[in-house]
């Protein structure tokens, strides 16, 4: 096994307030989700509402989560579901923000070449890899979970991802406009394009990680070996 390829996403672990900062120091972004520190009793509630939504989407499928269901599998008012997450969209999210926590902070502060001390076309081509995988372990959460057209490219887990790739596109000094180039391939990354070309089209996983690689090369000059 490369010990340098990227790693499977990791399980859902529980939220988590801490902030990153890379090897230098500096702070980094803010973790998707993060969000001013709640009381005990709301923290304790908030993890029983997902827990129960968790065991929902793993026995029913995502498609049968609702919050009257979440309400009577957490023996509780569906009024309290509804304040603690708005609407089923804003559950859905919340259950995301469990995996992006794990997600980013593997990217941001883990180990080479995903995180940290690798050079930035190397992070970067092992960013879309992970990120790949990341999208389809949880791509019906992701599709459920898809905010309207108005707010779809402004969620903060969308821009933790471009604002890393802007970063990493500046660090292997890019040729021409990084900011356009950052949006371009983080539409390779897209739930909605996953779907399409694994669920509809049949292409397999291991082909969109070799046409990510590619397309980094093209966009900053080889990854070195690693990555190839």
């Amino acid at each position: 096994m490369n010990p340098s390829a990227p790693s499977q996403p990791p399980p859902p672990p529980a939220a988590s307030s801490a902030s990153a900062a890379d090897v230098a120091g500096r702070p980094l972004l803010p973790m998707a989700g993060q969000a001013p520190p709640m009381r005990a009793d709301a923290v304790r509630n908030r993890a029983r509402l997902l827990e129960a939504a968790v065991r929902l989407v793993a026995e029913q499928g995502v498609e049968k989560l609702t919050m009257e269901a979440v309400a009577c599998a957490a023996s509780v008012g569906k009024g309290t579901v509804f304040r603690r997450f708005g609407d089923r969209t804003g559950l859905l999210q919340a259950l995301l923000d469990h995996s992006e926590q794990a997600y980013q902070q593997a990217f941001l502060t883990g180990p080479p070449p995903l995180g940290p001390g690798a050079p930035a076309a190397e992070r970067l081509a092992a960013f879309g890899v992970t990120t790949l995988r990341h999208m389809f372990a949880y791509l019906d959460l992701y599709l459920a979970g898809d905010p309207p057209a108005g707010r779809r490219l402004a969620v903060a887990p969308r821009q933790v991802r471009l604002t890393h790739i802007t970063m990493l596109l500046r660090e292997a000094r890019a040729d021409g406009d990084v900011e356009l180039l950052a949006e371009t391939l983080m539409g390779y990354l897209e739930p909605a394009l996953i779907h399409h070309l694994i669920r509809q089209r049949g292409m397999a996983l291991e082909r969109l990680e070799a046409g990510w690689r590619d397309l980094v090369a093209r966009t900053v000059g080889t990854v070195g070996p690693a990555a190839a």
